[in-house]
């Protein structure tokens, strides 16, 4: 976590280098060292900001009895970065994101009221891979692009909890598996709100209704034949389709060619 460039300079105020961007602009970058690891704790607006940056993560690492909740004791250093310090301080590794480390499971702070719970099995993954948020939805950055942060446990993406998938400990950020129930996982559709039948629908000008089916299977297969209709014509969107492999060909066509669609996409 070397953030420092060798143009930084530091300044009289401990902790603190100077550093200028390509466009002249002037940083205060802070960090600490301790146990041989340099930590970066960001830039700051000022020399004195940053300091008092310093001083805070000098506080977290020498006072055990400073917590996750007392965020009020550290307010000059940025929260992600006291995480990160108190889980060095307590666990001894030091990650490039604002996780804590538990016994069987490990906390994710996006923020002091937003805190993700995650098995152990995907520390690696979260270590190097940042969460971010937007219009109420969390998304990975991964490879230049953003994607859902429920696509890698199986949600689609804008899932909605009770519709497509059930946190049973009713937490919504819990994201253990075994707190996760998937109720659908195919594209286009969606459980009623009965529970009894299944919704298909492709977005159009807007959502239209393709039909409705007993089975999630019925429900998919109804949208790839709804999707296979409007990709005649030339203009349409490249939408995604159900990969299906649960039944086989013989079954899959016996479905597609009997289940009924919306007559208007026909």
């Amino acid at each position: 976590m070397n953030n420092t460039d060798t143009n930084d300079h530091k300044s009289p105020l401990k902790g603190v280098y100077i550093t200028k961007t390509s466009a002249g602009k002037i940083l205060y970058r802070a960090s600490v060292t301790r146990c041989g690891r340099h930590i970066s704790l960001g830039s700051y607006p000022s020399e004195k900001s940053a300091n008092l940056a310093y001083q805070d993560a000098i506080s977290i690492l020498e006072n055990n009895s400073i917590s996750l909740d007392d965020f009020q004791v550290f307010s000059h250093l940025k929260y992600e970065k006291a995480v990160i310090l108190i889980n060095f301080r307590d666990n001894g590794i030091c990650f490039g994101t604002p996780i804590y480390l538990r016994k069987d499971y490990f906390n994710y702070y996006l923020s002091a009221d937003r805190v993700f719970t995650f098995d152990l099995d995907d520390l690696f993954y979260f270590s190097s891979h940042k969460i971010s948020s937007r219009g109420g939805h969390y998304f990975v950055a991964d490879y230049g692009s953003q994607i859902s942060l429920g696509s890698r446990f199986g949600l689609k993406a804008y899932s909605v909890a009770g519709r497509d998938c059930v946190f049973i400990n009713h937490d919504p950020m819990d994201f253990r598996r075994e707190n996760l129930e998937i109720l659908n996982t195919y594209h286009g559709v969606i459980l009623t709100p009965d529970k009894r039948s299944y919704i298909a629908r492709i977005h159009t000008s807007g959502y239209t209704r393709i039909g409705t089916y007993e089975t999630a299977l019925e429900a998919a297969i109804a949208y790839n034949k709804a999707v296979d209709i409007l990709s005649r014509n030339p203009a349409s969107k490249n939408y995604p389709v159900n990969y299906i492999d649960e039944v086989s060909g013989k079954v899959y066509a016996e479905i597609y060619n009997s289940v009924r669609i919306n007559p208007s996409l026909q």
